[in-house]
């Protein structure tokens, strides 16, 4: 299974939308997407992944990951997750309490 990613911009911030697995081989295509964006001057993303059908331990390091460097620029990385086997690994992880979950994206957008 491979990942896509689609990035828009709504609000202020940018949403990315990914899909497949992130999977310790295509974790790093995520990383890089991050990365490029925090470099290019965003930072306040919405990662999407209600099409995301399998997460790792790799994934859940570039999330964390993102999230560090947005924060280094007072930026926010949120979730857009509401698939229960995903949730549960937010919380048996306990990042559940580190990340903003939200619903649907547009929930995100309202947030602060």
């Amino acid at each position: 299974m491979d990942l896509t990613l689609a990035t828009r911009d709504a609000d202020g911030k940018t949403i990315v939308a990914v899909g497949g697995e992130i999977d310790v081989y295509t974790a790093p295509k995520l990383r890089d997407k991050i990365t490029e964006l925090v470099a290019a001057g965003v930072y306040d993303l919405v990662v999407d992944m209600e099409a995301v059908e399998f997460l790792d331990s790799t994934g859940l390091g570039v999330l964390v990951g993102g999230l560090k460097k947005v924060r280094a620029h007072d930026g926010s990385l949120q979730l857009v997750c509401t698939q229960d086997r995903l949730l549960k690994i937010f919380r048996i992880t306990g990042l559940a309490k580190v990340f903003v979950i939200h619903e649907s994206a547009d929930d995100a957008l309202a947030a602060n």
